[in-house]
């Protein structure tokens, strides 16, 4: 049992983590806030206690790194001196590996990486945990049953994590990226905006329920909604021509490159 668990940065996915953590009954939870307001917030919502991170170095066993990847050597400089030989880091931070982090704690200090999503904050998140240096099995397992609350979890080895930011990391926002584009598209042949939205937002959460409740591959439900010469068939065809595969794989690729560039 941890003398507490402790979250540096309560940002939208730092409050996600947060809340699904109270949600598990972790015990006593504490976490460090640069913003006053933000904090009192936080602490009215969760009961969770605020502390200096010096404080949340050496008191806590377990400790979440929830900033932005410009702030991550700078808050390890501070947590080093007070941190306990025993502590477990897993970072939240995109692209950085776990030996930038373990070359900034204690030699003795575990390290996971994590991938998560903005889903999360619904519980509905994704997210990839890797075992850095001295993880162990027993570690991950504890982290990945920490993070189930928020929604899936699974296991991949660390050099693939730039590719599961590309994917599932950054993929939330392809898809809000892809019905802005159709709701717009409704608009201009002639539906109203709340509609079009509406009919938008459905579609695409009722084909989500559909491959996550039918265990159907994406292709088949696609061949099963796709008559000969009909409807489906003309738009795939445009997607096809345009080469929307290609696409698809350069911006992946693209934010894969990015999270590289961030190690």
């Amino acid at each position: 049992m941890q003398k507490c668990i402790g979250i540096i940065g309560v940002g939208n996915m730092g409050e996600a983590l947060l809340a699904g953590l109270v949600k598990a009954e972790q015990g006593q939870i504490c976490f460090a806030e640069k913003r006053d307001e933000r904090a009192a917030e936080i602490a009215s919502k969760y009961g969770a206690t605020r502390k200096e991170l010096s404080d949340i170095a050496s008191d806590c066993d377990l400790i979440f790194l929830v900033v932005k990847p410009q702030d991550l050597e700078s808050t390890l400089a501070q947590l080093k001196p007070s941190l306990g030989e025993q502590t477990t880091l897993v970072s939240f931070v995109a692209g950085k590996t776990t030996a930038f982090i373990a070359e900034r704690a204690k030699p003795t200090n575990a390290v996971i990486r994590v991938m998560p999503n903005t889903p999360t904050l619904i519980g509905k998140g994704m997210a990839a945990i890797s075992a850095g240096p001295n993880a162990t099995g027993a570690d991950l397992d504890f982290i990945s049953t920490l993070l189930a609350a928020s929604g899936e979890v699974v296991t991949v080895d660390e050099s693939l994590q730039d590719a599961v930011t590309s994917l599932s990391g950054s993929g939330p926002a392809y898809y809000f990226a892809f019905i802005e584009a159709m709701i717009s598209a409704g608009v201009e042949l002639g539906l109203p905006s709340d509609v079009a939205t509406k009919l938008a937002n459905q579609t695409i959460l009722g084909a989500a329920e559909m491959l996550v409740q039918t265990g159907t591959s994406a292709t088949t439900l696609r061949e099963n909604v796709t008559s000969p010469n009909g409807t489906t068939a003309a738009a795939l065809k445009v997607f096809s021509d345009e080469h929307l595969s290609e696409i698809v794989k350069r911006a992946m690729t693209a934010a894969r490159n990015r999270s590289q560039e961030l190690a």
